[in-house]
């Protein structure tokens, strides 16, 4: 293969790569501001009770398999939230993805009996430890983040600049 023919290799590669990221990202989530009222994020804006339990200092991650995937009201008085119950092979895990208006549940790519890894930060609601997830991997052409690794922002809180910054970013 000379030079230019790999170089034209190289990139088509690339621009593949990016065009099944963009898709993965685009069925997983909608656009923000195309179906949500930005304004009133039920309890999930930045600021918000919900979103100051999520401490990017305390990152950890597990394996495990996922056993359903459900919508849930995270805290009193939040809109509703899409989650999955994960088994780690210890015990099943509640792992909070994100609003529903954000997180379409029948576009995630995620689905029962997926073997999965996910990266978060424990906290405690009502009692109850639950994982509020940052990233979820899906062998190795799935990745999804959910919310920015360096402070914890969720995708959701996002401008559409920022998001493409990230996505810029990866």
């Amino acid at each position: 293969m000379n030079s230019n023919t790999k170089e034209n290799f190289q990139k088509q590669k690339t621009c593949r790569l990016i065009l099944m990221a963009t898709v993965l990202v685009l069925f997983w989530t909608d656009i923000p501001g195309m179906t949500s009222d930005q304004k009133d994020m039920g309890g999930w804006e930045l600021g918000s009770q919900y979103n100051k339990l999520y401490d990017p200092e305390e990152l950890e991650s597990f394996k495990g398999i996922v056993k359903d995937i459900l919508e849930i009201v995270p805290m009193k008085g939040m809109s509703p939230g899409v989650a999955m119950i994960v088994d780690d092979s210890e015990e099943d895990v509640l792992v909070h993805v994100g609003p529903v208006f954000y997180v379409k549940p029948g576009r995630m790519g995620i689905r029962k009996g997926d073997k999965i890894k996910v990266r978060g930060v424990w906290a405690e609601i009502d009692g109850k430890e639950v994982f509020l997830l940052s990233k979820v991997k899906k062998g190795s052409d799935i990745s999804y983040k959910i919310r920015r690794t360096s402070d914890g922002k969720p995708w959701w809180t996002m401008t559409a600049a920022e998001i493409q910054k990230e996505k810029s970013g990866d």
